[in-house]
């Protein structure tokens, strides 16, 4: 997950309103009551329950969204290893239709198009994610573990997501 907040950092002000609810997404479910919650299920399956799980400050939604950003950054990341002719703003182009476009509604459309105005040309933003240590000839490499490592743990989300029939909420 650490990796995954190097790189909303790097993408800077262009994504603040996504950086901005993850930062909170992730606060509120830091916050929420560990025994209680025990697991990722336990925690969405009480709020069905009760009913709270579609609210605006549930933790479903918080997971939802979470996982919708995770999986944003990954289709971003996997787009500029497998298209290296392709501008930055063209993989944050196609990255956001296939991910986050779908949920959101006319106020969040409208900022991503802002935001898309403010987007580093593509060397600099791999330059600034790999670090001054590193080798950007291992991007690549280095994008494809990262994937390995966080796509299982998006398809168990996304299945606990779809088992309760929360994978198609949208913005409010």
């Amino acid at each position: 997950m650490l990796c995954f907040f190097v790189v909303k950092d790097v993408i800077g002000p262009t994504l603040l309103v996504l950086s901005q609810d993850i930062e909170q997404n992730v606060q509120y479910l830091h916050a929420t009551d560990s025994l209680e919650y025990a697991s990722l299920t336990a925690m969405v399956m009480k709020e069905v329950v009760e009913g709270t799980s579609k609210k605006t400050n549930s933790c479903a939604r918080a997971i939802i969204w979470l996982a919708r950003s995770v999986n944003f950054s990954i289709h971003l990341l996997e787009g500029l290893v497998k298209n290296s002719e392709s501008s930055l703003q063209e993989m944050v182009e196609e990255a956001y239709k296939s991910t986050l476009k779908p949920f959101h509604g006319w106020i969040s459309s409208a900022a991503y198009k802002v935001a898309l105005r403010l987007i580093p040309e593509r060397d600099i933003f791999i330059q600034l994610l790999m670090g001054s240590c590193q080798d950007p000839g291992y991007f690549g490499e280095d994008v494809m573990v990262l994937v390995s490592i966080v796509q299982p743990l998006l398809e168990e989300i996304n299945a606990i997501l779809v088992k309760q029939r929360l994978e198609r909420l949208k913005s409010t």
